[in-house]
């Protein structure tokens, strides 16, 4: 496989894991349960997980009131656009050999 589509596979791998981060928070919040951070949802968000986070936010209504979290997943998303676009094509994957 090229560099590329193992990007695409963590890329996606990472997202559904960010997803179901989101969903296990909101287990944990319904069962009174310790809880998982909203420093570490949001880190996994910069972190290329925006996508996961937002739809996790969506599907489980979970933090979508918190204005964190209104302000800081869309920039998240912005960031991770730019990180894809520098990591796709202006880092040169072709050159790193697996």
């Amino acid at each position: 496989m090229k560099n590329f589509e193992w990007f695409f596979i963590a890329y996606v791998l990472w997202n559904v894991l960010v997803f179901f981060m989101t969903g296990i928070d909101k287990l944990k919040a319904k069962k009174n349960w310790y809880r998982i951070s909203e420093l570490t949802l949001l880190i996994s968000s910069f972190m290329l997980g925006a996508v996961g986070l937002s739809c996790g936010m969506i599907a489980f209504h979970h933090k979508i009131n918190k204005i964190k979290f209104k302000i800081l997943v869309p920039i998240s998303m912005v960031v991770n656009i730019l990180l894809i676009y520098v990591l796709l094509f202006r880092v040169d994957l072709y050159c790193i050999e697996m």
